[in-house]
């Protein structure tokens, strides 16, 4: 049976038993990294998060992690209650901490705090906001391409949920991958409201159709800063590439397909409903943009 794999899958860090955590002002030893029961982000997943790479001492494009964070939270009416350089502060003086200077993977998380009553308002959350900050030692560690199963569930509409959100609220992604690894996948191909390919459960999603790089509009999707540098490089590089809307069977055909996310860059994927995309291996113009990536980062970090 072939190995279960997720695009977060890293390499073990006995190291990460004993980080220290941030959590509302303090930093903390990971056993004591505790919220109460009626935090909001519990009780009705009410927040917003980033996720963020350490590169050689440098938080890669960091500035658009905090330009995504804080327009999330005041979409969400969720007062902070730290600007952006106290933000940055706390997050470099968990890294600090914890001693980190490369290959670590921060996860920072906003709720809108502890409720007076087990309720939905949001006037019940009378303490808080919560504010965690997560940096886990983290080398991605993948043995082979990602598989991907389609599956009914979808990103929707900007009146329900918005997907540009990076929201604590990911049932529906979470249901996805389910079926998908009940399909016999690693992750799941979502499509959006039109029934046209749009992004997996958990990254952004591209193909590769002779030379030419295809992602979907973006009106459905999470706004990945790991996907838009991509797009950038494609343009910056003469690699033609397009936001468009395109189907399965565009997809099935494809010669190339990749996933892009903050932890994993460029994911390969192998397989899409049972059908092998390519040679089922990394293809020429991915490992380009991987390559082009890289070379961002080290520009972006050293």
């Amino acid at each position: 049976m072939t190995e279960k794999m997720t695009t977060h899958q890293a390499q073990d860090d006995a190291r990460n038993e004993d980080i220290l955590i941030y959590l509302n002002g303090k930093i903390v030893p990971k056993a004591q990294a505790v919220v109460s029961v009626y935090d909001s982000g519990f009780m009705l997943g009410d927040g917003v998060w980033e996720g963020l790479r350490l590169y050689n001492g440098h938080w890669a494009f960091l500035d658009e992690h905090m330009d995504r964070l804080f327009e999330a939270a005041k979409a969400i009416d969720l007062d902070i209650r730290l600007d952006r350089e106290g933000m940055v502060s706390a997050l470099l003086d968990t890294q600090k901490a914890n001693g980190m200077q490369t290959d670590a993977h921060a996860r920072l998380m906003v709720t809108r705090g502890v409720k007076a009553r087990p309720f939905q308002h949001p006037g019940l959350s009378r303490s808080g906001p919560t504010l965690a900050i997560i940096v886990e030692h983290s080398q991605p560690k993948l043995p082979r391409p990602i598989r991907l199963a389609t599956v009914p569930h979808q990103r929707g509409l900007p009146m329900t949920q918005d997907p540009k959100l990076n929201s604590h609220s990911k049932l529906n992604c979470i249901l996805a991958c389910i079926a998908a690894e009940k399909a016999g996948a690693d992750e799941a191909l979502m499509l959006d409201v039109h029934g046209f390919v749009n992004t997996t459960n958990a990254c952004n999603f591209f193909i590769v159709r002779k030379g030419e790089v295809w992602t979907s509009t973006g009106d459905y999707c999470m706004n990945g800063i790991t996907r838009q540098k991509v797009i950038d490089l494609c343009r910056s590089n003469e690699i033609p590439v397009f936001e468009r809307n395109y189907s399965l069977v565009d997809t099935y055909g494809a010669d190339e397909a990749f996933l892009t996310g903050t932890f994993g860059a460029q994911t390969p994927v192998s397989e899409i409903d049972g059908r092998q995309i390519g040679t089922s291996d990394m293809g020429p113009v991915t490992m380009r943009i991987r390559e082009l990536y890289k070379t961002l980062i080290q520009q972006q970090t050293t």
